[in-house]
């Protein structure tokens, strides 16, 4: 078996440490990603790794000998790399290109045999390159570009192959077939593969393990579940994350959530109905918008959950796999009662969270201003034999208002923000008068009405 181990090194350019104590291993059909922020070291990592800098300390091992001490032809015969710029002078064409990772398996001066040209088609194929393999390098795009460097280097034959940032120059259909070449390569032909990716998403769809590289060391290396977590996201590229699991690709996938912004303070309180993910980017919407958010019911596991916790939301959370009980009903109903406002999202609705809705009618029938994003039709997420969609009808007789697009929440809710603070600033000079449930939202909130 085919092993690469990155044992204790240090890199410096001059007098910086640019990498410490950097130890790794990664065996045969092994697809590393070097994952961490701008400056961590990444592309450092593989340069030591690929002979182009030697480390201060410490040793890189390829099956047991020492890449330092291997002559760079017998290297090249093992491990390719595809650097992140590739400056060709010349122009040669695509073909020539690609059979220039032949040169470690010939002798000075041979031609290319039959056997050399089967191999370079089989790189060109695999990487869609063979199509264009007469045109002039420097005529191609730069997607174009990079697929032929990728084939250079397979044409190499090489057990070890270096990507660093790969997929910079490649649009969406691209990306996604060179990490479906890399993965079949792993898989089939056990290649060791280590690439620096800056997509998380992509790692965590194509990556068997990865490292987490801060502050020029290693802060976390494993599967993927283990290091692509909201708590290694948050602290190595300071960005708060929620991260599932794809119901379709049983990966990981992360959904960032930008910082928060302090530009205004609305102090309004908003109530969230949501669940299943649905309330996820709303709520980063309406915080950022400065408006005091709560939420609930929601389910432990539940997408909406996370994004709560992580943005300091106030929330509702019930067991998973429950259903709510009275304790969590009347809580929710407590947090609706302080709400100036309460928005139910585009949910599924079953008999275990029936009852959130069932609050959301009683809000609309004391006058609490109401907004129900239906932007998937209520019989496509009913699950209760109808009795969600007799609630839906309820909230529109009631006069809550429906709309079918997210992104049109916040303009909707600023005005009904303003409106209340007419609305309260109108009443402020009338004695004795009694103020009514959304005025009486800024005084719960520290404003005086």
């Amino acid at each position: 078996m085919v092993v690469l181990n990155v044992d204790g090194i240090e890199c410096r350019y001059g007098s910086v440490k640019v990498l410490e104590n950097v130890n790794l291993t990664v065996k045969e059909g092994d697809f590393l990603g070097i994952l961490g922020p701008n400056g961590s070291g990444k592309s450092t990592l593989l340069k030591s790794i690929s002979r182009v800098l030697k480390p201060h300390k410490g040793a890189i091992l390829l099956d047991k000998t020492d890449v330092y001490s291997m002559k760079s032809v017998d290297l090249a015969k093992h491990m390719a790399v595809v650097p992140q710029e590739s400056n060709i002078g010349f122009n040669f064409t695509a073909l020539d290109i690609v059979l220039m990772g032949r040169n470690p398996h010939m002798k000075r001066f041979d031609m290319e045999t039959e056997k050399d040209m089967v191999i370079v088609k089989k790189a060109m194929i695999q990487t869609n390159t063979w199509q264009f393999a007469d045109r002039p390098i420097n005529e191609l795009s730069g997607g174009e570009k990079q697929r032929v460097i990728i084939a250079r280097a397979l044409a190499q034959e090489p057990k070890v192959l270096l990507l660093d940032e790969p997929l910079t120059h490649l649009d969406m259909i691209n990306q996604i077939e060179i990490m479906d070449l890399v993965r079949d390569l792993c898989e089939k032909e056990r290649l060791i593969v280590l690439a620096v990716i800056h997509d998380l998403n992509l790692a965590g769809r194509y990556c068997s393990s990865a490292i987490l590289v801060k502050n020029s060391t290693i802060y976390a290396a494993g599967p993927l579940e283990q290091v692509l977590t909201s708590e290694n996201i948050k602290r190595v590229f300071n960005v708060n994350a929620v991260v599932k699991k794809s119901p379709v690709t049983n990966s990981p996938y992360i959904i960032p959530l930008s910082s928060m912004k302090t530009a205004c303070d609305r102090k309004c309180s908003i109530h969230l109905i949501c669940g299943a993910g649905t309330g996820t980017l709303i709520m980063k919407a309406l915080v950022d918008e400065g408006y005091k958010v709560t939420a609930g019911v929601l389910n432990e596991l539940d997408t909406d959950s996370e994004t709560a916790e992580l943005l300091n939301v106030p929330a509702i959370i019930e067991s998973p796999f429950s259903p709510i009980t009275e304790q969590k009903k009347l809580q929710n109903r407590e947090f609706i009662n302080q709400a100036a406002i309460v928005v139910v999202t585009s949910v599924p609705f079953g008999i275990g969270n029936l009852s959130n809705l069932e609050a959301a009618l009683e809000a609309v029938k004391k006058g609490t201003k109401t907004y129900v994003i239906d932007e998937i039709p209520v019989d496509e997420r009913d699950f209760t034999s109808g009795k969600a969609a007799a609630i839906f009808a309820e909230l529109s007789k009631y006069g809550a208002i429906f709309i079918k697009r997210p992104i049109e929440l916040p303009t909707l809710v600023n005005a009904t923000h303003d409106l209340i603070k007419l609305q309260a600033s109108k009443q402020t000079d009338i004695p004795g008068h009694k103020k009514d449930t959304l005025t009486a939202c800024h005084q719960k909130n520290g404003e005086k009405a």
